[in-house]
């Protein structure tokens, strides 16, 4: 029987009219092999796809799904908000009550602008940096991925490292000259970067848990370290929370770490699944942006009433049940021991990294801090690993360097369920 005949259709009749016949390199499936699935429904924990395979899903549209699929509260506040227009490109209250609600869990954040996507967010969050500091250079660090704008597509992980690509072509030297990147979890590397620099980096930016070469999470100290350098050395430092804010904790790694960086970027989670970004900081900083001030930044959908409505819900509820990320972590751990065991009782060379309710299985026996020791995963036994619990509905991202999620949805009996799955 072909389970998925129907998706390669769907995929084909794609392929003629949209490059690759996807909208996002990582959803062709290029790292695993196989057919790229086509998705057709979610609900709770699972989703469906165009030939009606039903499979537990952790990806959950790469994190904004932390409640799961058609959560009945977002679902009718984005219903009720589409009910009275889509789109105005002029203000709407709702923009207020998600930013008042996003300021109360990130103290760090004075003021805040809402745009359409990550790759806005930290893109605007970084002119910012470079308008406030007067300087031109940023640091990055190799692996971590904070969208496409061309100066940030140097050393990326997440969908670039899995394509092997080592930046982007038409990306000029010009626009990344300027651009900085470090190994994760260096200390001496910063150091050494300062140095040299003195007095010319603009901002240091960084996915305070990384999840695009994989999660791997900062060692002891580290973002400590990172604000400190900076402050001593004048230059800002920007927490890239887009994936992590409201997924590890109601405040993000800022609230987990103690740390407050001077700008944070968000997405996911206060769009509730619709797409959003948002950059935010010190009113200090957040006031040079136009009108206010000379850093210029627009959007027609920024702010959208649906994004909002759906982002208010998912924060709102979230804030309203803070033992949901006790209930996350717990069950996060069962299932990344649980699959973990399972390697190891094969002898299959095999390691993990979990924060919250992200977690990476990584086919190697090494511990992964950074880029360098994530790379040498075994991607081939990964690729057949994928494909095998795809045939056991069990959808994982389909890359190594990706971040797995669980969602509130996930019972304990779909964790039990993928262990069982698991080699």
């Amino acid at each position: 029987m072909d389970r998925q005949k129907k998706s390669r259709e769907l995929h084909a009749r794609a392929s003629r009219v949209i490059p690759g016949g996807v909208n996002s390199p990582v959803r062709a499936f290029k790292a695993v092999g196989g057919d790229p699935l086509y998705i057709v429904r979610g609900k709770g924990p699972r989703i469906w796809d165009a030939d009606g395979n039903e499979y537990i899903d952790y990806v959950g549209s790469w994190g904004p799904l932390i409640l799961g699929h058609a959560f009945p509260p977002v679902v009718e506040a984005v219903e009720k908000a589409n009910r009275d227009g889509t789109s105005f490109g002029a203000s709407t209250p709702i923009e207020a009550e998600l930013a008042e609600e996003v300021i109360k869990a990130f103290p760090s954040i004075d003021k805040i602008r809402f745009v359409s996507s990550g790759t806005e967010a930290t893109m605007s969050a970084i002119r910012l940096a470079r308008a406030f500091t007067g300087r031109k250079y940023i640091v990055k660090f190799e692996g971590c991925y904070h969208g496409h704008a061309d100066s940030l597509l140097v050393k990326a992980g997440s969908g670039v490292a899995t394509l092997g690509i080592p930046g982007s072509a038409g990306v000029l030297e010009e626009q990344a000259r300027f651009t900085i990147a470090l190994p994760f979890n260096s200390k001496t590397a910063i150091e050494e970067t300062f140095s040299k620099f003195p007095g010319q980096i603009a901002c240091v930016i960084v996915e305070p848990v990384v999840g695009n070469m994989g999660c791997v999470p900062p060692n002891t100290g580290y973002l400590e370290f990172l604000r400190l350098h900076t402050e001593q050395n004048g230059a800002l430092l920007i927490f890239d929370e887009v994936m992590t804010g409201f997924r590890l904790a109601l405040g993000g790694v800022q609230e987990l770490s103690g740390v407050k960086p001077d700008l944070t970027t968000l997405g996911k989670i206060i769009g509730g699944g619709l797409p959003v970004g948002a950059y935010g900081g010190r009113a200090e900083i957040m006031d040079m942006i136009a009108p206010l001030g000379p850093v210029y930044q627009a959007g027609t959908l920024s702010g959208n009433p649906l994004a909002m409505a759906a982002g208010l819900a998912t924060v709102r509820y979230l804030a309203a049940h803070p033992e949901i990320y006790l209930q996350l972590s717990q069950h996060a751990s069962t299932l990344v021991d649980g699959v973990l065991q399972a390697a190891r009782r094969k002898g299959i060379p095999f390691s993990a990294n979990q924060v919250g309710s992200m977690f990476t299985w990584f086919f190697q026996s090494g511990k992964v801090v950074d880029w360098q020791t994530a790379e040498k995963s075994d991607t081939q036994a990964f690729a057949r690993f994928h494909r095998a619990m795809l045939e056991k509905g069990i959808y994982l991202p389909p890359s190594q360097f990706e971040a797995a999620f669980l969602s509130a949805a996930h019972t304990e009996e779909d964790v039990q369920k993928t262990i069982a799955a698991a080699f």
